[in-house]
């Protein structure tokens, strides 16, 4: 019976090694939101809604010098999100998050100051960046705006 516990113990000795020797893992999120401006005036209000489906891109440089290219759609609360676990060694840097599309058929013009938006990522493990909304604004603006 004592030989038996004797590899369980190594088993568990070589995996405690490696965990202790092993690359630390880093978490990051980036998440904003989409919104339409329906009366295109800058300014959210009653009549302005969130954008399900609408397409983010989100491009990070790593410190190690690697291009990682994400795409992300708006959920039924107009938020999107990316998420990433890698080594501590190759965490983002910087990152550009831009808008790519509206799906929805009023509202696909994009709104002044929602080209895109870069930003350092210095956030340590587990923590997130919020983007600013991106805000897309109708071809016409409703008769009740004006």
């Amino acid at each position: 019976m004592e030989g038996k516990k004797k590899p369980k113990m190594v088993m568990f000795m070589i995996l405690l090694s490696f965990l202790v020797l092993g690359v630390s893992a880093w978490t990051g999120e980036i998440h904003g939101r989409v919104v339409c401006d329906v009366c295109g005036d800058s300014s959210l209000g009653p009549e302005d809604h969130v954008l399900e489906g609408a397409e983010v891109a989100v491009l990070c440089i790593t410190k190690s010098g690697e291009v990682l290219n994400y795409q992300a759609f708006t959920d039924a609360k107009g938020i999107y999100a990316v998420a990433e676990t890698m080594p501590e060694s190759d965490r983002w840097d910087a990152c550009l998050a831009r808008p790519i599309s509206s799906f929805h058929e009023h509202c696909t013009q994009l709104g002044e100051g929602s080209l895109g938006v870069k930003f350092s990522y210095s956030h340590p493990s587990g923590y997130s960046h919020t983007v600013r909304t991106f805000v897309y604004r109708p071809v016409s603006v409703p008769t009740y705006c004006i």
